[in-house]
């Protein structure tokens, strides 16, 4: 396959570039094929800290097939991690070959190249490193206790205004670690043009966010560096940084003056591509007798790595659902002999969630009230944090329609009261909330004579459907034919955009989208405007084989006709769009309501998840089917991070325990029903032009509590620590 960008064309089957996945045409970042490729395998330390006194490397080197062996004794020059004081500022994993400071196990400490990847692998084998070792630290229950909590900024209130709550929860929650892995592992080929120009096919969430921390460490203009990320598969967060291997393979690559291809194994996705930190929680809540909840106290802890600092910020969730007068919060992170955590679908508030809404469920049992109704009642009536009022909020309709759609009224009130032979059943809910963002974002539309256009921008595609939404905003902005669409995405040659997470995509990339059609309508009624018959650009409409008024219907015109009179090739617009004044004088949010039933076998402690109904509030629905996708893909998480996902680390070595499928359970088909999902679809007045807010998120936030709600109404046992695995069940 070769650099050259491609058209993906919308289809009436399905999602724009579902035709070239399946069939196997989609090019990923590893499948690109350039003349003379090296092949990169990275060797990790086998101690969790210390440092490198030698490498051996002799023996790889003599290896079938091998090129080089990259390591801190002979990396190539990059000013940026060259000069200390700079080097200083980068994250430290930018800079594994410019130290020989080992701060966890498997941290990368050579680069192997070779001809084939099969060389490279069995070369990898042969070098040998000699540490001299220190202690380290990787007991997060240890650590834990000795972290001293931070006040956090933005409370309100005083615990001391509830303090005498006739009703309250006082518990403590952990959530293990958790690991991303998307089915397609990182991966980088880099290669340099010039001396100043570097090509890099790159998985990642964001092409420009690659150029500029690339650049920042070659100490090149970030335009001087093509970054190209086509196809996606999946990221989860763990694409939004640049990590190592991006680094390792143009540092290669500049030393051999050839392409150099670097992607992770998958035991290496575990420990060089982040993941959602452990963590620890302490969750106060008071109410009144009639339900209102009075104030909140939030505490949480969590690891971050040795070299790199990074706040997960669990207790934000306290500010964002709830009408509560007085939050009080406080947090610690402190560093562990572990690689570093980062951004994991829902971010803090997925981990903060569990908390808050546990001990909610807890409470409506003490208040002998209907968790929805408590919530229901609770639901923050502005944005709690600004003051400012919602542009939109429809968390009461998804809680009752929810509720409905579940089939509440034949939750019991107590547990254990639904079972069948040796299955007790049971029914929990939970919601979740995550901020509307915008952000700044760039799209470009060519119109050629035929009418067909191809629609631009550096946004990737993680999976979430962009394409076939910048299809759906296209058409409906304009009125152009689907099939006369074509779009290319995930390339920094396009113009700019911002990175794809957050749940922010869609929503920025529709401001784009809009003012880039808006500006194509003003050139084409520029156009068509001629002896004296003047169009109105906003009435402009694009067809099968011409231009037409929505208001004038003889007002018409080919695309022939438009082309020829004005002696045209193609007319071309680009244009970016960012967030304004709106959100100044609102509070924007997307959210969730989880209803989901449970089974739980008396005797193993197996729990079955019989039905998942997830209601989400995130406005506009640009492309049903993809947003449906994600919320059952958000919802699989949910179970995942509630009955399976654990990452053991052995406490005598620092190395992980299990780095493979193996090892590390997922959820599986067998283990979730055919997840329910449902919409409100209502447009937001003010966030974007489509009305869309962001529903990658909510998905998953709140998944988890429902579920460990659930089973308490099953067997009547309160779950606060995940995963729940079933030796927990049938022990406690």
């Amino acid at each position: 396959m070769t650099a050259a960008s491609k058209h993906i064309s919308a289809n009436n089957r399905g999602r724009v570039e579902g035709i070239a996945k399946v069939t196997g045409k989609a090019t990923y970042s590893a499948e690109y094929q350039l003349p003379g490729l090296v092949y990169g395998v990275l060797v990790g330390s086998t101690i969790t800290s210390g440092k490198i006194t030698h490498l051996d490397v002799e023996g790889a080197k003599q290896a079938p097939g091998v090129v080089a062996v990259l390591s801190y004794w002979n990396k190539p020059n990059a000013s940026g991690l060259d000069n200390l004081e700079s080097r200083d500022k980068l994250p430290i994993h930018h800079k594994f070959f410019h130290t020989t400071q080992i701060d966890f196990n498997d941290q990368p400490i050579a680069l192997v190249l070779a001809e084939t990847i099969e060389d490279a692998t069995h070369a990898a084998t042969y070098v040998k490193a000699t540490y001299d070792e220190a202690p380290f630290d990787i007991d997060f229950s240890s650590a834990s206790k000795k972290a001293e909590l931070k006040d956090a900024q933005n409370d309100r209130g005083s615990s001391s205004d509830w303090a005498n709550a006739p009703y309250s929860v006082d518990e403590e929650y952990t959530i293990s670690m958790e690991v991303h892995n998307p089915m397609e592992m990182h991966a980088t080929i880099a290669h340099w043009e010039s001396d100043d120009q570097l090509r890099l096919y790159d998985k990642t969430q964001g092409v420009n966010g690659v150029q500029e921390n690339i650049g920042t460490i070659f100490g090149l203009d970030p335009t001087n560096i093509r970054v190209t990320s086509e196809y996606v598969g999946g990221g989860f967060g763990s694409g939004l940084l640049v990590w190592f291997n991006t680094v390792a393979a143009a540092l290669a690559a500049k030393q051999l003056e050839r392409p150099v291809k670097v992607v992770l194994t998958r035991p290496q996705m575990f420990t060089m591509v982040g993941y959602r930190p452990e963590s620890w929680q302490r969750v106060k809540i008071g109410a009144d007798e009639t339900g209102k909840l009075l104030g909140i106290i939030h505490q949480s802890k969590h690891n971050t790595s040795q070299q790199h600092y990074f706040a997960e910020g669990i207790t934000g969730i306290a500010h964002k659902v709830y009408g509560f007068k007085n939050v009080e919060r406080n947090f610690a992170v402190f560093p562990l002999h572990l690689s570093a955590p980062t951004w994991m679908r829902g971010p803090g508030d997925s981990t903060g969630t569990f908390g808050v809404e546990s001990a909610i469920d807890q409470l409506c049992y003490q208040l002998n009230a209907d968790p929805v109704e408590i919530r229901l009642k609770n639901i923050a009536p502005y944005d709690m944090q600004t003051g400012n009022p919602w542009s939109s909020h429809y968390l009461n309709e998804c809680l009752e329609r929810g509720a409905k759609e579940i089939g509440w009224n034949q939750r019991p009130k107590q547990p254990r009261q639904l079972k069948n032979g040796e299955w007790y059943t049971g029914y929990g809910m939970a919601v979740g909330l995550w901020t509307a963002f915008r952000r700044n974002a760039g799209a470009s539309i060519e119109m050629n004579r035929d009418g067909n256009l191809v629609v631009r921008t550096a946004m990737t595609d993680i999976g979430t459907g962009t394409g076939q939404a910048m299809v759906n905003m296209i058409h409906t902005f304009l009125g152009v034919p689907k099939n006369k669409i074509a779009i290319e995405l995930g390339d920094s040659v396009h113009p700019r955009s911002v990175t794809q997470g957050g749940s922010w995509g869609l929503s920025s990339l529709s401001g784009a989208i809009d003012a880039a059609s808006t500006a194509l309508k003003k050139e084409i009624a520029s156009y068509a405007s001629k002896d004296n018959e003047l169009w109105n650009a906003s009435e402009v409409r694009l067809g099968e084989t011409g231009v037409y008024s929505s208001e004038n219907k003889k007002q018409t015109i080919s695309y022939q006709q438009l082309f020829d009179s004005n002696a045209l090739e193609s007319i071309n617009v680009e244009e970016y769009s960012n967030a304004g004044e709106e959100r100044e004088k609102y509070g924007f949010c997307s959210s969730a309501a989880h209803f989901y039933k449970v089974r739980v076998h008396s005797l193993t402690g197996k729990v079955k998840v019989d039905r998942m109904v997830i209601v989400v509030d995130a406005g506009t629905v640009v492309n049903p089917q993809a947003a449906a996708n994600q919320i059952i893909g958000a919802g699989v998480g949910g179970v995942g991070m509630a009955l399976r996902e654990k990452q053991d680390i052995d406490k005598s070595t620092g190395r992980l325990v299990a780095n493979d499928f193996a090892g590390y359970h997922v959820a599986v088909n067998a283990d979730v029903p055919i997840i329910e999902v449902s919409f409100i679809n209502k447009p937001d007045p003010n966030i974007n032009p489509m009305g869309a807010k962001g529903l990658g998120e909510v998905g998953l936030i709140g998944s988890a509590p429902a579920i460990t709600n659930a089973i308490y109404n099953a067997i009547g046992k309160r779950f606060r620590h995940l995963p729940v695995t079933p030796d927990k069940i049938v022990t406690s």
